[in-house]
């Protein structure tokens, strides 16, 4: 399977979801699509714009966020390669939140008739893209406590638990490693933190040996005292497998 192109990457995606047989594949693999690449730091998607296609992220990383009063901005998540982050917009006419990559990214994009299409000939499929945006909004609720409720040096903590997780599960962390191509500025906009108070955050875990850092490389040194600096429980990605779709 090559995973670079958009209908394998979302094969994938779907097949963590559920057990996908052959013609669903074929029915994922005939959706047309179109390609774009972007920039770091380029939107995808803008707040206020009425999206006529799902975006696919194909490569790269990407996030959702908002603008507050003053151009202040708020990272609502982290988008992956295999992620869907505007399937919402099949629904709901106006995007409320803007799409932007993090890395140089590259994006498909489906056409809403032909999802709706999908869904209406394959409904089992149209489960698993259920389920994937039901996935997104538990993640949605943990960053509303984490921003809400934890102290800032386990709103960092977090963070580096969940991204460590999902990159784990998507192949694109080592072992006990991750790259993550945030600046320590982008990385308060995910936490609401100062960029002052995110570096202190960061050099407490290095000196606690939980983290060692190089660069935007993060090794995972302490993984339990970690996810208890971070108070970090995994059940709302939802990991494991669901059923068979027949």
């Amino acid at each position: 399977m090559n995973l670079d192109t958009p209908h394998e990457r979302l094969i994938q995606r779907l097949g963590a979801h559920g057990k996908l047989e052959d013609e669903h594949k074929a029915a994922v693999r005939a959706l047309p699509m179109r390609v774009r690449d972007f920039a770091d730091d380029a939107d995808l998607v803008r707040q206020g714009d009425r999206p006529k296609e799902c975006c696919l992220i194909v490569r790269g990383m990407a996030c959702r966020y908002k603008l507050v009063s003053g151009g202040k901005r708020q990272i609502l998540s982290i988008c992956f390669t295999g992620d869907l982050p505007d399937l919402q917009s099949l629904q709901l006419e106006v995007m409320d939140h803007s799409i932007s990559a993090l890395t140089v990214v590259r994006a498909a994009f489906i056409p809403h008739e032909a999802m709706k299409a999908l869904w209406a000939e394959h409904p089992a499929l149209g489960q698993l893209f259920l389920k994937h945006a039901l996935i997104d909004a538990a993640i949605f609720r943990d960053w509303v406590a984490n921003v809400g409720r934890r102290s800032a040096y386990e709103r960092i903590a977090h963070l580096f638990c969940e991204v460590f997780i999902r990159m784990q599960s998507l192949g694109l962390a080592a072992t006990d490693s991750f790259r993550l191509p945030m600046t320590q500025s982008e990385l308060g906009d995910a936490t609401a933190l100062s960029t002052v108070h995110v570096n202190r955050v960061l050099q407490q875990l290095r000196r606690e040996s939980l983290i060692a850092s190089q660069g935007d490389v993060h090794e995972i040194v302490d993984w339990e005292g970690l996810k208890q600096a971070g108070d970090f429980d995994e059940s709302y990605l939802h990991q494991g497998r669901g059923g068979d779709v027949n």
